[in-house]
């Protein structure tokens, strides 16, 4: 194989064959099985996390909090992810292509999302007239030009 193998960071426990087929659990997707009783963990380990600091509770942890205030200061909508899912099927109804690229299922997603696209050499300029700093990026032309 050429790429990487994305199996392979998986910790895969040995498959083993019950004595009774009839008494195996039901099965739980995305939840705990009998070869895989912590999968959240370890995928934490094998990307060489800490699995102890893993909160499985569902609350967020204290030290996220600040961060979950922050963004949720006007509130949540409730459905957003369904509203959302609509919405865009709709818009993607309506930028559907032209005859023949649909005949030809020929895709047009990037180009029914081009104006929504963020020019980021743009928005960076806007961002520093602001005369907000961004030690991230790279110098501007100026900065460089200074620089020799």
């Amino acid at each position: 194989s050429q790429g990487p193998d994305e199996f392979g960071v998986l910790p895969n426990k040995p498959l083993q064959m019950p004595e009774n087929l009839s008494q195996l659990p039901t099965p739980t997707p995305g939840g705990k099985n009998l070869t895989d009783p912590t999968p959240e963990a370890d995928a934490v380990a094998a990307l060489g996390g800490n699995r102890n600091r893993l909160d499985l509770t569902g609350t967020v942890p204290g030290s996220d909090r600040a961060l979950v205030s922050a963004v949720s200061r006007y509130g949540a909508q409730a459905g957003i992810r369904k509203t959302l899912a609509s919405e865009d099927l709709e818009y993607r109804k309506k930028h559907d292509g032209r005859l023949l690229e649909r005949l030809f299922s020929i895709s047009v997603y990037y180009k029914a999302y081009k104006p929504m696209e963020l020019n980021q050499t743009a928005e960076l300029e806007r961002w520093r007239r602001a005369g907000a700093q961004t030690p991230a990026a790279p110098p501007s032309g100026e900065a460089q030009e200074n620089s020799k």
